[in-house]
């Protein structure tokens, strides 16, 4: 039998060891839950920065046929997308007589047949330039290919030179392509000028007028019919515009800022046109930049970035003259560096940081960063290959908040 001062005793511990328990469930209560994070592990790979910009495919090489005289043009028979070969017949041209019978006509005509000649030579010359470009660049390719048989030179520099050869051949059949346009303004202006009459050599009234035939100067197809009606023209006058609608590049309009990172050669990933992902290459970046509006109002300076499509023509064969497409120009790459996602970062002060957990505490480490693209950035300094960052931190973290792993 338990003692009356025995029970008083247990009553005490007991009511001491309740109090005690729920002053315990206060204190714990008290305390702050730890915050609910995501984290990633800082690790090594690659990391690639370029500039993603829209774009749009055009003929490398076009001609815009033009009426020569003044006179009535026949209904044009050729339709966009036809194929014209080289002398073929595009239009014909009765010329108006009473223009063609005074002295001006003749001067006017000499004059553009002397230009043509003039234009002729230089185009001729620029074709011996680019054989010597050509000659050049297969010598030096060859060079560079022994070298790198005995690992005298990096892959690198040898896919450049490839690249180099490629871009002064296709130089050389721009060029050549520049001479027979030469060559057939040369035979229009004579052909204008051998149906200026003199004065005293007119036809008589009811003889019928000749018709001058306009041939095509290229082999190609007809890109577009701009005259679709018969009608009086005007010298100059343009017809058609022909060109080879295999030979396609891409016209690409970047931020100024932007262009003075892109390299010729650079590597270019082609998108979103249709089909499936090409690759071409920077060929060149023009030298005058010009101004467009954006989509908000702002005024931006553009330049176009001129691209070579490297890709077999098989899997390209549907994009045409004109069309859209998504580029992304490699401006830098690297395969081994230490990369966290652009998320994980914030600034501090003027410095960038993250937050490291650390025994389930969250310690803010300020961090050097390098190159960085929209989804990832390269750490220079304050981190180390697999330590846990928190991505996205909320403004609830300070130092040393206690944080639990989702």
């Amino acid at each position: 039998m338990i003692q009356p001062k025995t029970r008083k005793l247990l009553s005490r511990i007991g009511t001491a060891l309740f109090l005690g328990a729920v002053a315990a469930l206060i204190v714990v209560a008290s305390l702050p839950k730890p915050i609910p994070v995501d984290v990633v592990t800082v690790a090594r790979g690659a990391l690639e920065v370029t500039v993603d910009e829209d774009g749009t495919t055009r003929v490398k090489d076009r001609y815009v046929v033009s009426a020569p005289l003044a006179g009535t043009l026949g209904r044009p028979e050729l339709r966009a997308g036809d194929p014209v070969s080289e002398g073929s017949v595009m239009a014909r041209v009765e010329p108006m007589a009473p223009q063609l019978l005074d002295d001006r006509s003749r001067v006017q005509a000499e004059a553009r047949l002397a230009a043509a000649l003039a234009a002729q030579r230089q185009a001729r010359a620029s074709v011996a330039r680019a054989e010597a470009a050509v000659e050049l660049a297969t010598s030096t390719g060859a060079r560079q290919r022994q070298l790198a048989e005995s690992g005298g030179v990096a892959a690198a520099t040898l896919d450049q030179t490839r690249f180099e050869a490629r871009a002064r051949a296709e130089e050389l059949t721009s060029a050549r392509f520049g001479v027979r346009v030469a060559d057939y303004e040369v035979r229009m202006a004579q052909a204008v000028l051998g149906r200026v009459p003199e004065a005293r050599g007119r036809k008589p009234p009811d003889e019928p007028a000749e018709q001058l035939e306009i041939p095509s100067p290229i082999e190609g197809r007809v890109l577009r019919v701009l005259q679709t009606s018969e009608g009086v023209v005007q010298p100059g006058t343009p017809l058609f515009e022909v060109g080879d609608p295999g030979a396609l590049e891409v016209v690409i309009d970047v931020l100024t800022a932007d262009a003075v990172q892109i390299a010729p050669g650079a590597h270019v990933e082609l998108l979103r046109w249709g089909g499936a992902p090409l690759e071409g290459r920077v060929q060149r970046i023009e030298p005058s930049a010009f101004t467009r509006v954006s989509a908000l109002g702002v005024e931006e300076q553009r330049v176009n970035v001129v691209v070579e499509i490297v890709s077999p023509r098989e899997q390209w064969e549907a994009l045409g003259d004109g069309f859209r497409i998504e580029a992304r120009i490699r401006v830098w790459r690297e395969e081994e560096i230490v990369r966290v996602p652009a998320s994980a970062l914030f600034r501090s002060g003027d410095d960038w940081a993250v937050y490291v957990v650390e025994d389930e505490l969250a310690t803010r480490r300020v961090v050097q960063i390098g190159r960085r693209n929209g989804f990832e950035a390269q750490i220079l300094e304050g981190l180390r290959e697999g330590e846990a960052i928190i991505v996205h931190p909320s403004d609830q973290l300070t130092e040393g908040t206690r944080v639990r792993v989702r």
